[in-house]
């Protein structure tokens, strides 16, 4: 079994900062790209970064230069910085990899049950 778990959510004034954290534990072969999605509020989800194994990043457009992905490679960690966080920003946030089982070495998809951020005065 594969568990993604992401802490780091809250409740942030505007103009403040954040970051998530998400792990990924289980019977781990190999980990691909490790990404960050939101889904406000009545919305779909959306994607927001990604970070491949050679830790090549891409963000979406809107968000850039507010938002820093990392990964922990050594941890199998994924981490997301946001700042100047706005209303609009408020929605959970969910983590998602892919993962190879160490088992049977084949590859599946993987999302985290998410983490709420708020954004509010």
């Amino acid at each position: 079994q594969v568990q993604l778990v992401e802490s780091g959510g809250g409740l942030v004034q505007p103009g403040g900062s954040l970051s998530l954290s998400c792990a990924a534990s289980g019977s781990i072969g190999g980990i691909g790209a490790m990404s960050w999605f939101r889904q406000a509020p009545g919305k779909g989800r959306t994607f927001i970064a990604t970070i491949t194994g050679g830790g090549r990043t891409t963000y979406l457009d809107s968000l850039k230069g507010r938002v820093i992905i990392s990964r922990d490679s050594a941890n199998n960690t994924v981490a997301l910085e946001m700042n100047s966080l706005k209303p609009e920003d408020t929605a959970v946030y969910y983590c998602y990899a892919r993962i190879a089982s160490s088992s049977t070495f084949t590859w599946s998809d993987y999302w985290g049950r998410g983490t709420q951020v708020t954004v509010s005065s």
